[in-house]
């Protein structure tokens, strides 16, 4: 079989045996959704509905229907064209995020831990803005704002900063409307809105098998307009799904299609991308891991058996650690789990920057994330094999002793490499010259700088003004 992958962790029989068992699951056992308007609807579409349980079991024929009708093709727009991401990438490999949800911050200037601030979130969108390997942005919790509509203040700073697409995470049900109305404002229209997406918004299923109905509002609302999905499914393998990777993904996977299959009847054609989060659990202390062994391999399995069996676009954690530090074990983690789920198909890698499983965020870190996943796509990427990429011409007249150094063909290709930063190629008497700076020291003294430099982007003073007539109408209503 001709996998959509450079890795594979089944053959075509597993494959087709998992995706049976993911149907079965969806049409034996169901999920519970809690949401009357979407219980009628899924009903009179065909799916059968318990309204006593508000359980929706889903039979084959009826989610292969709703399938059929989501996008493969999806376009995520930034402020600019240079900004438009098409997904799947055209050039066969990814596009990146950054890490969303970080409570925590580490200072660049002292390096001390503490909550994140509304002036961090307008900082980390306009460094996130000036990474050349970052394609799109989610905002941090910034901790010196109202907490019931800390999102809305989050994404305003987003839309303030930023020129690059923005990936927005509702944290109250309430909330919901005033981050659309942002996202309108901010587009020009709702018109404008669904023509070029500048936001695209999370759902997430309340593992195992349930959906809260702030999830379910937020399918609703964001179909109707034409906002792009990403349907999240967060089990933690051994504590809320099963502990072993293939029972963890036909969950995760199951969720997934469920909330497709939502997404569908509501609008049919409505732009959704499958985002299984797959944690794993540390058995001896409890806590939930992104970056264990077997985390990493249970999103790299989610991506492959979903994109396979379902054709559908995929976006996972492609990078991050469990370390609660700038060190070693974040580097790392981060650039193990990068390369698996970059060979694994992965059309989005996401939470660059983040320590501490996914809780706190660095500026410094996000810079080493950017560097390494701009290693990793060039490395994914497809060669070319032609005369001119096999130097077939200067192989034919290479004399024995002749050299390359010269030839025009190098001097034709001498910048193809990928150059890089903040890695450094130096020898030991230049980096002793240089202040013997670690990798560390280079990113935060190169993320400084850019801060510096960075103004924001340029805006009506009109938009900007009604931005915060927004912000100010969700804090009356939400406090």
């Amino acid at each position: 079989m001709a996998l959509n992958t450079r890795i594979a962790f089944f053959d075509e029989n597993q494959l087709n045996l998992m995706k049976a068992r993911a149907f079965e699951l969806l049409e034996r056992r169901g999920v519970k959704m809690a949401h009357p308007e979407v219980l009628n609807r899924l009903q009179k579409a065909g799916a059968r509905v318990d309204n006593d349980t508000s359980i929706v079991r889903f039979p084959q024929d009826f989610l292969e229907a709703q399938l059929r009708l989501a996008p493969r093709k999806i376009s995520l727009a930034g402020r600019t064209e240079k900004n438009r991401l098409e997904i799947p990438n055209p050039d066969g490999t990814f596009h990146t995020r950054t890490n969303t949800g970080g409570q925590s911050w580490i200072e660049l200037e002292t390096g001390n831990y503490r909550p994140v601030i509304a002036a961090d979130v307008a900082e980390w969108a306009r460094l996130a803005d000036k990474l050349e390997h970052i394609n799109f942005c989610a905002f941090p919790v910034p901790s010196d704002v109202p907490p019931t509509s800390v999102d809305v203040h989050a994404l305003t700073l987003m839309l303030k900063n930023i020129d690059k697409h923005v990936w927005v995470q509702p944290y109250t049900g309430g909330s919901v409307q005033y981050l659309i109305d942002l996202s309108i404002l901010a587009a020009g229209g709702a018109k404008e809105l669904k023509a070029n997406p500048l936001v695209s918004f999370i759902t997430c299923s309340l593992t195992p098998l349930e959906f809260k109905a702030m999830d379910i509002d937020i399918i609703l609302q964001c179909a109707r307009i034409g906002i792009p999905l990403h349907a999240c499914s967060l089990p933690g393998a051994g504590t809320t799904a099963p502990v072993t990777v293939p029972g963890v993904v036909i969950l995760a996977a199951a969720e997934i299609l469920a909330m497709i299959a939502v997404s569908q009847v509501v609008q049919p054609g409505s732009p959704i991308i499958a985002t299984p989060l797959i944690f794993s659990t540390d058995m001896m202390s409890g806590r939930s891991l992104q970056s264990s062994v077997e985390s990493i391999q249970g999103a790299a399995l989610a991506v492959q058996f979903i994109k396979n069996a379902f054709k559908l676009p995929t976006h996972t954690y492609g990078i991050g650690t469990d370390s609660p530090a700038l060190d070693e074990q974040s580097t790392s983690e981060g650039a193990l789990r990068c390369m698996t789920i970059a060979l694994s198909g992965a059309d989005i890698l996401g939470a660059a920057g983040q320590l501490e499983v996914a809780t706190t965020i660095s500026p410094a870190q996000l810079a080493i994330d950017n560097e390494v996943l701009g290693m990793v796509r060039r490395l994914v990427t497809q060669i070319e094999f032609d005369d001119e990429s096999m130097a077939w011409q200067e192989l034919l007249a290479a004399q024995p002793g002749s050299q390359f150094l010269t030839n025009e063909h190098t001097l034709r290709h001498c910048r193809d490499g990928l150059m890089p930063v903040n890695f450094i190629r130096s020898t030991r008497d230049r980096w002793d010259a240089n202040g013997k700076r670690d990798l560390i020291e280079r990113t935060t003294e190169f993320c400084k700088n850019i801060i510096k430099e960075a103004e924001p982007p340029a805006r009506p003073k009109e938009m900007l003004n009604e931005m915060d007539a927004i912000v100010a109408r969700a804090d009356a209503r939400l406090s």
